[in-house]
């Protein structure tokens, strides 16, 4: 799909024009980028923030999109449906055009990746034989241990190899000759591992008669995502990262080939059928076209205004040119971390936006790195740090000091 012009969010567009081409340098990003975030730069300027891969940092024009949003209904009342029905259709081409999704209707607004998930596991009538790995973020990993749990599904989890990492061949060889359904990540949520073969697993998924379910989370913003050159057939994710649109802006994509009306769910609701406002109750249902057929019951609104600064922006200033600078950032940070003897992994193209530090101790030094006004978090035993386009190299020096300094 082809960029998309924005009416709303010029001021985002003429900050990333005025950065000019070329790599992107602290310079000019503190010059022209960093005033797009006044609120939170004052809410955090004696703290270094690098939970950027937890929760990313708001633009200030966040602010006045979800206001626009509350006048359609303070103004219009019931027609604020039509205010509101433009706003999801804006959502879902945009997060089309970064998904690289064949069309806008392939991309269904969700409030959670979870919700992606379920409607897809209710779309089978039998047990299917579910294989995922070990490394599947809990919003993922809790739904598919209880539904195995309900004996809902027959579940295979593939375990990491000794290192943690996950490799193609143990997925593969899972997956077997027959598999239903099989749940990855493009990135592992602990360790940042980008898998090194998914065009490799969906071709043995595909072999084995099942379909292919992508957690893109910790990749859409990080670097380029296809879904259609990878050809899954659902990817589920959200905007709580790094793209910078908060909670409860998720979605969940199906490849065009399953939207011809075979593919039903039990996640229904009046928001699925053919023309919802015209109250018709046909029976059996008739559902809208294409991925229509997948959304549920009454949206929730304001997160589709308090995504839109957050795509905007991502798609200005381009996924390959913030791919190149993360790394840069990663480089940079996991290098003084090594100058202090830690054993810092991040900053090369097989993994994905932050840097790693694996020891027993983790969650501990996050919590003491908080008190030095330095923001982390840990899963486990791995220390993530993640620097984004507000980051400093000063920040990052001051960060690896700070850890330097608790372990001693």
């Amino acid at each position: 799909m082809a960029a998309l012009p924005s009416r709303h969010t010029n001021p985002i567009e003429a900050a990333v024009a005025a950065l000019g081409s070329g790599l992107l340098t602290e310079a000019a990003l503190q010059r022209h980028v960093a005033p797009l975030f006044s609120r939170v730069r004052a809410a955090f300027h004696d703290r270094v923030y690098l939970a950027n891969h937890s929760l990313g940092r708001p633009l200030d024009a966040v602010d006045a999109d979800v206001r626009e949003g509350m006048a359609a209904w303070y103004d219009r009342m019931g027609d604020a449906w039509e205010d509101w029905d433009a706003e999801m259709q804006a959502f879902r081409r945009r997060l089309g055009v970064l998904l690289n999704a064949p069309r806008a209707d392939c991309v269904v607004p969700k409030a959670s990746a979870g919700q992606g998930l379920r409607a897809i596991l209710n779309t089978y009538d039998s047990v299917p034989r579910v294989v995922a790995t070990k490394g599947e973020f809990d919003s993922l990993d809790v739904i598919l241990r209880e539904y195995a749990r309900r004996g809902r599904i027959a579940l295979t989890l593939v375990e990491p190899r000794v290192d943690g990492t996950y490799d193609t061949v143990d997925i593969v060889a899972a997956v077997g000759t027959r598999a239903d359904l099989v749940v990855v990540s493009q990135v592992i949520f602990t360790t940042g591992q980008r898998l090194d073969d998914l065009a490799g697993i969906v071709a043995a998924t595909h072999r084995a008669g099942g379909r292919l379910l992508l957690d893109v989370y910790h990749a859409l913003g990080v670097f380029p995502v296809d879904v259609a050159a990878l050809d899954v057939d659902f990817a589920v994710g959200g905007s709580y990262k790094y793209l910078r649109g908060g909670p409860g802006a998720c979605f969940l994509y199906l490849n065009p080939r399953l939207l011809e009306g075979s593919l039903r769910t039990l996640d229904t609701g009046w928001f699925a059928k053919r023309d919802p406002f015209r109250y018709t109750r046909p029976d059996p249902p008739q559902y809208g076209e294409g991925g229509d057929a997948f959304l549920e019951s009454t949206p929730p609104v304001l997160p589709f205004y308090q995504a839109r600064a957050g795509q905007v922006f991502t798609l200005a200033m381009g996924v390959d040119r913030l791919r190149a600078h993360s790394l840069g950032m990663q480089q940079r940070l996991a290098g003084l971390l090594r100058e202090r003897g830690f054993n810092a992994k991040g900053g090369s193209d097989e993994r994905g936006a932050f840097v790693v530090v694996a020891d027993d101790r983790a969650e501990a030094w996050a919590t003491q790195l908080d008190a030095a006004g330095v923001i982390v978090d840990a899963r486990g035993r791995h220390l993530r740090l993640c620097p984004d386009i507000l980051t400093t190299d000063e920040d990052l020096v001051r960060a690896a000091g700070a850890l330097a300094a608790i372990r001693t």
